[in-house]
């Protein structure tokens, strides 16, 4: 079978002949991590990971947080190996081949641009709780959500992932000075939230621990089903390896980058995670018909939660956090949650966005999407992508006005999950491959944490909702379907004759 596997002293060659300038350093990278991982998940999805597994989410945060962890050490390997855009799309097309490479860049798709309509959703939930609460403004709720509650479009999350593609337009060095402001703002307002809710925890509020168990009755319930939606709250830190061509001395300042904005999210999520079911517990809202708990962003749930004996339940709240820090009487200082989260979470559209254009930039570079050239044209004043940004950043805005926040979170996980698990699976292919090669980075104990990576990986896959996993694989099949009528024919690779396994070639040279 021809692979095509493109080599990667060709990758950089490439990226050479129309690339990104090297405008971040280590300390950058970190804070874009961060940005990208503080967000939605921890925000917003408290409520949605409580609804599936009660007070059982703590474990779920640490499943989660573990599979990514062991997940960062092979991207920090690759990353630093190949200082390039395109993330998982540009290692699997060096290691496992383009039909592989393009499936992962397909796949990526759902990771960015729907995480980034995700985010976009919770923003907006933060920003109706601050008018009501700061501003006694109440919009109606047609604008404020999908037709899947009730509404016709959620007008503020169309408006803040249009305002944010124009920043990303305006240039990277912009975007991140922007974003490391708003990173401060959110790692303030948790840490706020940790002092408050922390010391008027109660060990009554965790029992019953478990109320779905470990695995669901439903499909995605449960505390598995729980890890794999707040994977998202751990999403981003590869978002990181999207900026390797923009970063100077990436063989340093990657593996920074990737590993220390996961270490320092993870304290701060399982502080936060704490306090919010210690304070005022998470137990979800229960169908008396069943017995079971409702699934969360669905029509039944929302009904449920508008009743008395519900509303004031940490699931049934849009802002979860905000809400906390109300309950336990802290009422001034729930809004100035509030309002940071209005101002930091568009930080993680940002990099979602950036993410995203970047994976599409790489593609279009190797003349793998229609109308390349015009997708790679970099803005005369600007230095940035900024056609593929404006494409992209159309396409997030039309899933932010008409889906929920929940359902756009697991539909990029998925995409997310299998883009890990072939990063995972190629690291361990390259060390066979090509073990001489020069590796800035090496994952430790490679042979254990990338296995553990894949297991990991495929075990939240199959832990999200079966609708979830039905789509994703609808998506992988058209996917196939646009690179057999397009990308195949017009591949450089193929034309060139680059179809061995073969990738030893001299080691990168260092900045």
């Amino acid at each position: 079978m021809n692979w095509r596997i493109k080599p990667l002293a060709s990758i950089l060659e490439s990226a050479e002949k129309k690339s990104l300038t090297r405008t971040l350093g280590a300390f950058q990278l970190t804070m874009l991590g961060i940005g990208a991982v503080i967000g939605t998940g921890i925000f917003v999805l408290t409520a949605e990971a409580a609804q599936k597994a009660g007070p059982g989410m703590m474990m779920s945060f640490v499943i989660a947080g573990f599979v990514c962890a062991v997940t960062a050490l092979c991207y920090a390997e690759l990353a630093a190996m190949v200082p390039v855009s395109g993330s998982a799309y540009t290692y699997s097309y060096a290691v496992l081949g383009e039909v592989i490479a393009w499936m992962v860049g397909w796949a990526l798709i759902l990771e960015y641009a729907v995480a980034a309509s995700a985010v976009s959703v919770g923003w907006s939930n933060y920003f109706v709780g601050l008018m009501e609460r700061s501003f006694d403004i109440d919009i109606p709720a047609a604008f404020t959500s999908g037709m899947h509650v009730g509404g016709i479009m959620n007008v503020p999350a169309a408006v803040i992932a249009l305002l944010v593609t124009s920043l990303l337009v305006l240039g990277t060095r912009e975007s991140a000075t922007v974003n490391a402001i708003l990173v401060a703002i959110k790692i303030a307002a948790l840490t706020l939230f940790i002092i408050l809710a922390v010391p008027v925890m109660s060990m009554e509020n965790f029992e019953p621990f478990s109320p779905n168990g470990f695995i669901g009755e439903i499909s995605g319930m449960g505390i598995a089903g729980a890890a794999a939606s707040i994977f998202f709250a751990y999403v981003g830190f590869d978002a990181v390896s999207t900026a390797a061509e923009e970063t100077k001395n990436p063989q340093r300042n990657m593996p920074i980058g990737l590993i220390g904005s996961l270490v320092i999210c993870t304290i701060f999520y399982v502080l936060v995670a704490g306090g919010a079911v210690g304070s005022i517990g998470a137990q979800p809202v229960i169908d008396p018909a069943t017995n079971l708990a409702y699934e969360p962003g669905s029509a039944d749930v929302a009904i449920a939660c508008r009743q008395p004996e519900n509303a004031d339940k940490l699931v049934c709240s849009g802002e979860p956090l905000a809400h906390v820090l109300d309950q336990i009487g802290w009422k001034k200082v729930s809004q100035l949650i509030g309002l940071a989260a209005f101002l930091a979470l568009p930080s993680v559209i940002l990099m979602m966005l950036f993410g995203q254009t970047r994976i599409f930039f790489s593609m279009a570079r190797d003349k793998l999407l229609p109308f390349n050239e015009q997708l790679t044209k970099i803005h005369p004043r600007f230095h940035t992508p900024h056609v593929v940004t404006i494409v992209t950043g159309l396409a997030v805005t039309v899933f932010a006005a008409f889906f929920p926040v929940g359902v756009l979170a697991d539909l990029s996980n998925s995409g997310t999950l299998f883009a890990f698990l072939t990063v995972a699976a190629g690291v361990m292919i390259l060390r066979k491959r090509d073990p001489d090669r020069h590796r800035p980075f090496r994952a430790p104990g490679v042979w254990i944490v990338a296995p553990l990576a894949m297991a990991g990986c495929a075990f939240l896959m199959f832990s999200l909702p079966l609708r979830t996993q039905l789509t994703f694989f609808i998506w992988a099949g058209i996917g196939l379907l646009v690179y057999a009528v397009y990308g195949y024919g017009r591949s450089p690779l193929g034309q060139n004759g680059h179809s061995n396994g073969s990738t030893k070639q001299p080691a990168p040279v260092q900045d």
